[in-house]
């Protein structure tokens, strides 16, 4: 699993942020935005590159709305930044691989 881009649900979003021993990067995304299959290749980078570091995982806002409702999510994609089982940062749209890395460098 290391360095793989997990899919999380409803039933396992909250263990999966608690367990986290690295930053966690969340991409709410959904099948019929564009701009969220545009980051996905990024995102599989990023896990790929930085596993150790960071772990990334992602939430179909389709099919567990709730997790989008719970954080306010109204734009996709959005990621979530969680940092000891707490949002630490939110960014929204898609962005090239070393956009997106400097904007997490805080976190890793």
């Amino acid at each position: 699993m290391a360095g793989a881009v997990q899919e999380l649900t409803a039933a396992t979003f909250d263990e999966v942020v608690a367990g986290a021993e690295v930053p966690l990067v969340v991409d709410l995304w959904a099948e019929w935005c564009p701009p969220c299959h545009a980051l996905a290749p990024v995102l599989d980078q990023i896990a790929a590159e930085r596993a150790g570091e960071l772990r990334v995982a992602k939430v179909d806002v389709d099919a567990h709305p709730e997790i989008a409702r719970r954080f306010d999510v109204m734009s996709f994609p959005t990621l979530l930044v969680f940092d000891g089982g707490r949002v630490v940062q939110r960014l929204v749209g898609a962005r090239g691989k070393g956009h997106l890395l400097a904007e997490l460098a805080d976190v890793l």
